[in-house]
């Protein structure tokens, strides 16, 4: 595909333009109206659990459920069918999933729109993540006014670690104004000096922080800082690594890393994440030959289980790369996809279109009704998310 071609239907996906504003020339960030559902993190992790069970104990099992999806708005808008899900399927999140020039305010007007729907019959009063995918360059999902031109990944890594901090906070701002409080970023992949050409998901597109790993937690890590320091989630992506693949898996199916090992260098920027306290790491829709020969790494117990949870120490919420529209899972029925990811370790699933995730929000309820043990799997990802969501304000106990 043409890189032009790849722009336009990249901005759309789960995982532009060039230029560094410097914090003076950007617009300044103002105070977030008092509607804004996210604060800066504050609970302690004592209390921030306690909640997070209250709240959980106080859910239906359809709740619950639905706490386990991030799902996709059409054109960016909460239009019928996006409507009808949220309020059948008890959806929790959702995410812009275009490439949108219209600015803050009118980002602003759907997101509250959404968060209007968290009553005590949808959600248990419990609000929404809206996010988008603002890394920056090509992908950048939101512009226009109240939104500064973000530099490229790489073009970041070659800023002190320290200023991009600063700059990345002005962008959380900008973020939080316009009433998204979770980033599809930062990307955490690392891909080897001169095969950017030859990487299409990140070297290709100038996603990546550098060519080595150590450049790579320096810089990444800035910015999931400075989103922090703004009161945004982050969520580091893609793991294992897509920085040694050669297909793009929105658009490619069967892309396989036969590359990578369970203690592979290149996995260093998401363990120096995990231990920073990225609070959603996303897992890749490829298959590692040297780790898990017959998965993909989304519905790998290897990956997730092992690798992530015991190896990395990661306690957060794990994310799947979009299970809803992209070519990587096409051949899988949703409600496989649901089962198998939420089986072998996975948290929150991202759906771009509403017709998968009902299906699989379908499937899953269907699972627990007969099966105890996958009922104990949903109710501990829920609870992960609602951890999650006590921490950014979005759940409250008192």
């Amino acid at each position: 595909m043409r890189i032009a071609a790849l722009v336009l239907v990249l901005a759309t996906s789960s995982c532009a333009r060039s230029g560094t504003p410097s914090p003076s020339e950007a617009p300044s960030p103002t105070t977030p109206p008092a509607t804004a559902t996210v604060t800066t993190p504050s609970p302690t992790p004592t209390a921030t659990a306690e909640c997070a069970t209250r709240v959980l104990g106080a859910m239906s099992e359809e709740q619950r459920i639905g706490q386990l999806f991030l799902l996709g708005l059409a054109n960016d808008q909460l239009g019928t069918a996006e409507l009808s899900a949220i309020r059948t399927y008890h959806f929790g999140s959702v995410w812009f999933v275009e490439q949108s020039t219209s600015g803050a305010p009118a980002v602003r007007s759907v997101a509250d729109a959404v968060q209007a729907l968290a009553t005590a019959e949808t959600t248990a009063s419990v609000g929404f993540f809206v996010a988008a995918n603002q890394e920056g360059g090509i992908i950048q999902s939101l512009s226009g006014l109240g939104f500064s031109t973000i530099p490229s990944a790489l073009d970041q890594s070659t800023v002190d670690p320290a200023t991009l901090r600063t700059q990345a906070a002005l962008w959380g701002h900008e973020l939080l104004n316009a009433g998204v409080n979770l980033n599809f970023a930062p990307v955490l992949d690392v891909v080897p000096p001169g095969t950017d050409a030859q990487n299409a998901p990140i070297g290709a597109l100038q996603r990546g922080y550098g060519h080595d790993p150590a450049t790579v937690s320096a810089h990444a890590l800035a910015f999931m800082r400075g989103m922090a320091d703004a009161g945004i989630a982050t969520t580091g992506k893609h793991f294992p690594g897509l920085g040694r693949v050669t297909g793009n898996t929105d658009f490619t199916a069967a892309v396989v890393d036969d590359v990578t090992t369970p203690n592979d260098a290149y996995l260093a920027p998401f363990r120096d994440a995990v231990a920073a306290g990225v609070p959603m790491v996303m897992v890749a829709l490829a298959k590692y030959q040297k780790i898990d020969a017959t998965e993909l790494a989304v519905f790998s117990p290897t990956v997730m289980r092992q690798m992530l949870r015991v190896s990395l120490g990661f306690s957060g919420v794990v994310v799947s790369d979009d299970l809803g529209a992209t070519v990587a899972v096409a051949n899988i029925a949703p409600a496989d996809r649901a089962i198998g990811f939420l089986g072998a370790g996975g948290d929150l699933i991202i759906s771009k279109t509403v017709a998968p995730a009902n299906a699989m929000a379908a499937a899953i309820s269907a699972r627990v009704s007969s099966d105890a043990a996958f009922k104990a799997r949903v109710d501990d990802a829920a609870l992960r998310v609602l951890r999650a969501k006590v921490t950014f304000g979005l759940a409250r106990c008192s």
